[in-house]
Formats: structure tokens, sequence, C-alpha cells
């Protein structure tokens, strides 16, 4: 890798937009590699997040995915955890987040399957969206943005651990009806663990597991 210089793999970046990544990695000391599925999106490397082998092992200080995973089969779920988990320099972690299908379902027992549960940068975002996917863009043939599995907290932590991540932190967003983690290559102290779930995660609260 560069020296002085970190890279984070951008999983399923989409079109670019600097606001895209995480405040994390948008210091002058990062380097974003961007890669997605869909070479519309014009991306640094076009690939799947189940088969990432254009990238070297251990060649990432980090990867960041944010409303991925859900876009995969259940069966793919481990396969592109694994993929993470290769690609990260011993040192290195992934953040990720995706919908948390806990909260959402309090909303669908309540009957408020259709509507608005919170509004996003698309527009309002219903129950049946983080479900299955954003209507209007499936709507509009974008079949990339289905949904075809979920996760708990408890779920995500156990399917990290399932990867080879060393330990990891998940937490949940209410007013964004989403999940948060981090997992981590190697061990790491309370003092590193606190310090990365504060200037990486939203909330206070989280829950955590070791492989």
């Amino acid at each position: 890798m560069t020296t002085g210089c970190k890279k984070v793999l951008h999983v399923g970046c989409g079109g670019y937009a600097p606001e895209k990544l995480h405040a994390r990695f948008r210091g002058g000391d990062w380097q974003e590699v961007r890669l997605d599925i869909d070479a519309a999106a014009r991306p640094d490397i076009v690939a799947s997040m189940t088969d990432m082998g254009s990238v070297e092992n251990g060649s990432m200080d980090a990867v960041f995915s944010s409303h991925n995973l859900e876009h995969l089969y259940p069966h793919e779920v481990p396969r592109a955890l694994a993929e993470f988990r290769r690609v990260l320099a011993p040192t290195g972690f992934a953040l990720i987040t995706l919908p948390d299908l806990q909260s959402v379902a309090r909303l669908v027992a309540d009957g408020k399957l259709t509507e608005p549960a919170y509004m996003s940068q698309l527009g309002p975002i219903s129950p049946l969206d983080i479900l299955y996917g954003f209507g209007p863009a499936l709507a509009d043939n974008n079949l990339f943005m289905a949904h075809r599995t979920g996760f708990t907290g408890q779920s995500l932590l156990a399917a990290l651990s399932q990867a080879g991540f060393a330990v990891s932190v998940v937490q949940r967003d209410p007013g964004a009806f989403a999940l948060w983690a981090i997992g981590f290559a190697q061990a790491q102290s309370e003092a590193a663990l606190a310090a990365a779930s504060d200037t990486m995660l939203p909330m206070n609260r989280a829950l955590r597991a070791s492989a």
C-alpha cells in the first residue's frame, strides 16, 4: 500500500459522491477505492462483493459497506463477509450499515407497512421499502436495488464472527431503522473499541462479540 496513505474499499459505492463516504474516511490520509457491480456507476473496480478477486489479500486498511449486504441472497452473505475479511490488512476493520429488521418489524406489526418510517435524501422510506427495496427505484427497473435478506443485531454479530472477524460491535440507529457494525481483523483493547465506536457509530450503546 502507498506509504502514508491508508486505503478504504468502498463496496457498493454507486455513482460518485463524496458525501456517500463515511466521515471517518474523508480526511487526506485516506484513499477511497470504489467498487460496484454496476459498471454504470463508473467505479474503480467492477465486481460483486461476493467475488472481489481483483483486490489483493490484505491490501485494504478498511472496508466501508453502506446498505449493500441486504441486496444479497442469504447464502451469499457469508461469501461477501469473508471477502471483506480477506482484503483487510491485519490491523484493518470493516464498517457496515444496513437495515434493522427488528425495528422495522414493530412498524409492520402495528399495520404501518406502507406509511413513511423516515425521510431520506431520496424521499420518504416505508417499512415496505426497507424490507424489499426502494419502490421507486424498482419501478424504474433498477433491480440492483432489490432486497433479498435482512439482519438483526444478533444475526449480524454472528455473521461477522463466522466470517473470521476477531471482534465486532453492532449498534442500532433507531431514527434510520438501521444497524451499524465494526468488524476488526484482530483483537482490540477496550480503549481502542471505545474510541472506534465513538468516532464511527452514531449511538452510545452497542452489542459486542469476539470470535
